[in-house]
């Protein structure tokens, strides 16, 4: 076998071991968060429809604060220094070590922040906006479909919000990031 051969086949395995490794995480991803949905969907549902309106109001404003919190801290992984980080762990600051495997994960925390708990919120905030706007007109006795002014005051907040976001975790990564390793490292022990 000569060596084009050789490296030619050693690329197939490489790529196929890439390809199993896709599929792998895609099949982790599409369970974890057709679970997750299904746990916060039911959690929220059943508890906003027993709350009075502002509690659940607050609710809703939370849903989209973490939403919008894991999507700057995913954006954030994807364009943090490794090496700021590197300085730091060799001074042995907290959180550092977790860091750099968080920036070397980019794209799989990318992934879970952004799009997991940021999609799960999402829809979690369009039930809990539904259940908001029945209450509403049940106490108000509206004649006319307050769920669509609803959604889209949800929308704007959660794609404002994340615009604001992304401005947020492109100037300020190093930070972010390191607050999340820290916070990272104080779970890992």
């Amino acid at each position: 076998m000569d060596n084009k051969s050789l490296e030619n086949k050693k690329n197939k395995e490489k790529n196929n071991k890439k390809d199993h490794s896709n599929i792998e995480w895609f099949i982790k991803i599409f369970i974890t968060t057709f679970i997750l949905s299904i746990i916060f969907s039911f959690i929220s549902t059943n508890g906003i429809s027993n709350l009075g309106l502002i509690p659940a109001v607050l609710i809703l404003l939370f849903v989209i604060l973490v939403g919008i919190v894991f999507d700057i801290i995913g954006v954030a992984v994807t364009v943090a220094n490794e090496q700021e980080f590197h300085a730091k762990a060799t001074k042995k600051v907290a959180g550092s070590k977790s860091s750099i495997k968080l920036i070397r994960n980019a794209p799989k925390v990318a992934n879970i922040c952004a799009d997991v708990i940021g999609d799960i919120c999402g829809v979690l905030s369009g039930a809990i906006s539904a259940l908001i706007s029945m209450k509403i007109t049940e106490q108000i006795g509206l004649n006319f479909n307050l769920q669509f002014i609803l959604s889209a005051l949800v929308a704007a907040l959660t794609v404002g919000g994340k615009a604001l976001g992304k401005g947020v975790a492109n100037a300020k990564s190093t930070p972010i990031v390191h607050a999340v390793g820290k916070i990272m490292s104080v779970f890992g022990r």
